[in-house]
């Protein structure tokens, strides 16, 4: 029932060029995604059109074309680069006598191939259910009809109406099962605020460098290979950025551009280690023609999953293969954001990367007194569960002197979750006693 096809099989890709940048896709990455998959590429056609044709996606004559390729080939998908409804699926594999994959099944499968953990797998399980929850009656004609023999007939719920429902009850079993990861998740992030410890992110394009950058600077052997999606699994790892201070290194999932919907959903845990991080270190690729367009693409996700409250440090890795790109430390002019130059591979640059960090950690707290009145108690149990107060007092009237020492991403966050402002709430530290 399940949309999933092994590697070694042999497709025909089918990308189209839209004038709407909104609609726009890369072909390079779509080939990339496809061998990722570990599909043989048979043949590749290319069409451009001013908007999808409601049936097939591309034009009648197109289409036959995609058709004829498949039989001449013997093809056993075909790819498309885009997001097809579910009749659009219907209607194409009814043509060319094949199997249709769009880009989003694309993506989930190699999802699929890569998740190893427990967590990972029920993510990724998740994504491909709400994916295939409106596909159903795609291929399934037969589901249309009632259960028929012996102490089945009647007015029953017809089979397609069956494996609805039982969609719909695995997909709540798996919601609740990723609850609880989501609570242990939050005790491991609650026991690092207690030790002290900041958390530092890494984030970025898909098969940007993260998980090499993660290798060379915690001493690792996670997985790191030149292909799409390589890290699914978040992985941590406690390293000395000097003498004094030591943080948690993040390894965490990659980006790409319109990444699904159920994929944001599915993968919530794992994104919160982005979300919670007390530093963002965003790996871009410098000797990717496209890192402008695909950093652009990570900000639109960071935004998406509320992570841009973090400092953030743009980290150019790969520098190394760019000519007359040497190891360096800028600070961008307009964004005030860090730019660290180097190469995970050789090493070169880390020390600047380093001394960044440790940099910002410095300037990255905010020592303050807040008076809350007793309607903001549950602002005040808010700031015990960061750990951040130093001390506290009771007024006359009631009201609680609270002082407090968090990181600046904290304070967003407070901000944000409470759509305060809590300057409004500072308070004289001189009249605390």
């Amino acid at each position: 029932m399940f949309d999933r096809y092994q590697g070694g099989e042999r497709a025909v890709l089918v990308h189209v060029d839209f004038p709407d940048q909104n609609n726009q896709e890369d072909l390079t990455e779509f080939v990339d995604l496809t061998t990722s998959a570990g599909l043989e590429i048979l043949g590749i056609i290319t069409t451009s059109r001013s908007s999808p044709q409601p049936k097939y996606f591309v034009g009648t004559g197109k289409i036959e074309e995609v058709a004829d390729l498949v039989e001449q080939e013997k093809a056993d998908v075909v790819l498309f680069n885009h997001s097809l409804s579910p009749s659009q699926e219907r209607n194409i594999e009814y043509l060319t006598k094949c199997r249709v994959v769009d880009r989003t099944g694309l993506i989930l499968d190699i999802f699929a191939q890569r998740a190893h953990t427990h967590e990972g797998k029920l993510q990724v399980e998740l994504a491909q259910l709400q994916h295939i929850s409106t596909r159903l009656v795609r291929g399934w004609t037969h589901l249309e009809r009632q259960k028929g023999g012996i102490g089945l007939r009647g007015p029953g719920e017809t089979q397609l109406e069956t494996d609805r429902r039982l969609l719909r009850e695995r997909i709540k079993t798996i919601r609740k099962r990723l609850e609880k990861v989501e609570r242990q998740r939050e005790q491991g992030r609650r026991s690092r605020k207690r030790a002290n410890v900041p958390t530092v992110s890494l984030v970025g394009y898909t098969n940007a460098g993260k998980s090499t950058l993660f290798n060379r600077l915690t001493e690792s052997r996670v997985l790191a290979a030149d292909q799409l999606f390589a890290t699914l699994d978040p992985t941590h790892r406690r390293i000395n950025i000097n003498e004094q201070q030591s943080v948690i290194l993040a390894d965490t999932v990659g980006f790409i551009r319109h990444l699904p919907h159920d994929l944001v959903a599915a993968f919530k845990a794992t994104l919160q280690e982005s979300r919670e991080a007390d530093i963002l270190l965003h790996v871009i690729d410098a000797s990717d023609e496209r890192r402008e367009d695909n950093k652009e693409q990570v900000y639109l996700v960071l935004d998406e999953i509320g992570a841009n409250d973090s400092p953030l440090v743009e980290v150019y890795n790969k520098s190394d293969k760019v000519d007359g790109m040497a190891a360096r430390v800028e600070k961008d002019p307009e964004t005030e954001r860090y730019r660290v130059y180097c190469s995970a591979v050789t090493g070169v640059g880390l020390d600047g990367l380093f001394e960044t960090i440790a940099a910002l950690l410095q300037q990255d707290w905010v020592e303050t007194v807040l008076r809350l009145s007793p309607a903001e108690m549950a602002l005040r149990g808010q700031l015990y569960d960061l750990k951040c107060v130093q001390s506290e007092r009771i007024t006359d009237q009631g009201e609680f002197i609270i002082e407090v020492r968090m990181t600046i991403a904290d304070w967003k966050r407070l901000e944000r979750k409470n759509e305060i402002d809590l300057k409004r709430l500072e308070h004289d530290s001189n009249l605390l006693t």
